[in-house]
């Protein structure tokens, strides 16, 4: 059995076969898959919830992404508020900082970050975390872990390092806050050395596996669609660089899952 614990299926990608899609990850084996509720902006942070409805082993999260943060506004974190009841989400994301396009300035996704961080400690939620730093700095990174460590850490809740990117250090820093560390199909791409790192040091309960699909195929599948079935292969790489059996590899990703969102049991 598989986790995919980080999933666009609202993305327009699958507007031919989503349904398919679905299907191909349940008969691939997934049985647990966590729908991303960013949507195209604050106007569409209820894209996954229809997901978690129809499907008893999907769950969904809300959230505003960095690239949209300057479209955000009070009606919206009262909707979210709002959404964040809803028995089928369980965490608020993916929300974070993104420095390598900047689509929204830094002043405000810093802003919109924490504006999220105190709507998650409202509802009690963990969060899903994206950080993207520059190209010739870590300034990203530096950031993020300050206002974790200020406005987060004392709640408890942690959190989930979504396709962690990050350097040793940042991962340990990352752990040492509470947060799970998970890993996408870029921890197959030959460049992605720090990736692997990570993956090698992570204790074997406080990692995920995802997707992040439509993006980050991993090989032998790179430069396609991703779709949730192939968290399969992203699950086979990991479980090389532990020596562990695909299939184990695959168990421990799901019960980490389940026991980090306090969800059922699989029978």
């Amino acid at each position: 059995m598989y986790l995919d614990s980080h999933a666009h299926l609202d993305g327009s990608q699958f507007a031919s076969d989503r349904e398919a899609t679905i299907q191909r990850a349940f008969s691939a084996g997934v049985r647990a898959l966590l729908a991303i509720g960013n949507g195209d902006g604050p106007d569409d942070v209820a894209c996954a919830i229809p997901f978690a409805e129809q499907y008893p082993w999907i769950y969904a999260s809300i959230g505003v992404h960095p690239h949209e943060a300057r479209l955000l506004t009070p009606a919206h974190l009262v909707h979210m508020e709002h959404l964040s009841h809803h028995p089928r989400v369980i965490a608020i994301g993916e929300i974070g900082l993104d420095y390598w396009y900047d689509h929204s300035p830094r002043d405000v996704q810093k802003q919109v970050f924490r504006q999220q961080l105190e709507l998650a400690a409202a509802v009690n939620l963990p969060i899903l975390i994206h950080c993207r730093p520059s190209l010739d700095s870590d300034n990203a990174w530096e950031d993020l872990l300050a206002i974790l460590r200020e406005h987060w850490a004392p709640t408890g809740l942690g959190g989930v390092m979504h396709c962690f990117t990050g350097n040793l250090a940042q991962a340990q820093a990352s752990l040492d806050l509470g947060f799970v560390l998970s890993f996408a199909g870029n921890i197959s791409y030959p460049k992605a050395q720090n990736i692997r790192d990570a993956a090698a040091m992570v204790p074997l309960n406080r990692f995920f596996l995802e997707t992040d699909c439509p993006y980050l195929a991993p090989i032998p599948h790179r430069g396609k669609r991703n779709e949730p079935a192939f968290v399969v292969e992203t699950t086979r790489h990991f479980a090389e660089l532990r020596n562990l059996a695909p299939e184990a590899a695959g168990q421990l990703a799901l019960e980490n899952f389940l026991h980090f969102f306090n969800l059922p049991a699989l029978a």
